[in-house]
């Protein structure tokens, strides 16, 4: 139905890459799940008052919920398909995991007030009603919340949308609970066990899941969160794919939201090629990040002495020295500044997030397996974390 209705309604629907595509999805998507929310809540209110059934009626104002969620998701998405403006110079697009987070609140609140109530009903249970009518109701609603969860997941991926992402987990949830509910009802008619409140605790709790689980996706990015591997990578092999390219360091992705992203790097060439030319290389690389990877990149040049012997020497010593502290020790920057006295090695060295060493610790264990050796060699070294 969501691949119908963006055909009749706007073009370019198959250009996912398309903010203007993206924005019309996240509209769209967020119009069919106020109707079809609405939809569910009203057949469930409507079975919940003919039984008797706390859990029936909560997961009705559950889906409510659902519905009130789909507006801020929708005007999250309206707010951030707007315009860069000389306050926002990159666009709005974080509005969408603040309009995200906003739903997670509504999820969770939700589910926290359905575990009071279920608690009440334990407490103080009352006979529930059965009719055919209430079983079909039922059923229809798990069958349009897999629906829901299909549809948002599918375009969740394709758009890379954590909001869309986290109401397929909604949904999902959502037709679990309501499975749960129909249990709960069936058992309560054939066996008149009163179970109905037990039913609305494993609701509330897959509700509070949900939200937390939605909170937490949406939270990470504001936050700033790494990118992903595969992102890094391919950077990667885009700038290095070109030979006069020796290596790349310092890579930060800054993330203003989907289809927003603003890369910064440093990329080695030798220190004896043409200024022009390496100028021209770069520009060419940052053109192929952008039309690649739907992003702007700006790259820092470092050029790096390929010629002499005795820094490429040197060098070589230092990554052994390195290796045999940490191989996931790499560096970059390398140069040499030779004196009458002594030889000053500059450079900086790279270390997973996590390493057990200190900063201070680490140079001091650097500097100290050189000089054990070479006892003229005096160490400038600065220490970084790796992306990658």
């Amino acid at each position: 139905m969501i691949t119908l209705l963006a055909k009749i309604l706007f073009h370019g629907h198959n250009d996912m890459k398309n903010p203007a595509a993206r924005q019309a999805y996240g509209v769209l998507c967020g119009a069919v799940g106020i109707f079809l929310n609405l939809c569910l809540f009203a057949g469930k209110f409507f079975a919940g008052l003919v039984s008797n059934s706390i859990a029936i009626t909560a997961d009705a104002f559950n889906n409510l919920s659902d519905a009130g969620s789909s507006i801020i998701t929708l005007i999250g998405f309206k707010m951030a398909g707007q315009k860069p403006d000389p306050h926002h110079p990159f666009g709005h697009g974080r509005i969408e995991y603040i309009s995200g987070f906003l739903v997670a609140i509504i999820i969770l609140l939700m589910g926290v007030e359905l575990l009071k109530t279920s608690v009440s009903k334990i407490i103080h249970p009352e006979e529930l009603a059965f009719s055919p009518l209430i079983l079909i109701i039922l059923i229809v609603s798990i069958s349009v919340k897999c629906y829901m969860f299909y549809y948002n997941r599918t375009l969740g991926k394709k758009l890379d949308s954590a909001a869309m992402l986290a109401t397929a987990a909604d949904s999902f949830s959502d037709s679990l609970a309501t499975t749960a509910v129909l249990i709960s009802t069936l058992v309560s008619h054939f066996t008149g066990l009163a179970i109905d409140g037990w039913c609305g605790i494993l609701v509330g709790l897959f509700i509070c899941w949900s939200g937390y689980g939605a909170a937490r996706d949406t939270i990470s990015p504001l936050l700033g969160q790494a990118p992903d591997r595969e992102f890094v990578q391919q950077i990667n092999d885009i700038v290095t794919a070109h030979q006069t390219i020796l290596g790349i360091h310092d890579l930060i992705v800054h993330n203003y939201g989907p289809g927003r992203t603003l890369i910064s790097l440093h990329a080695e060439v030798p220190a004896d090629g043409d200024i022009l030319e390496l100028h021209d290389l770069i520009d060419t690389i940052e053109h192929e990040l952008r039309d690649t990877l739907n992003c702007h990149a700006v790259i820092h040049m470092d050029p790096v002495c390929v010629g002499d012997e005795e820094t490429m020497r040197l060098k070589e010593l230092v990554r052994g020295y390195l290796a045999e502290i940490d191989e996931r020790i790499t560096m970059h920057d390398f140069r040499i500044v030779t004196g009458p006295t002594h030889t000053n090695l500059i450079f900086d060295v790279v270390v997973p997030y996590g390493f057990p060493m200190k900063d201070e610790e680490l140079v001091s264990a650097i500097s100290g397996r050189i000089r054990r050796d070479n006892p003229s060699y005096y160490m400038v070294i600065e220490v970084d974390q790796t992306m990658i």
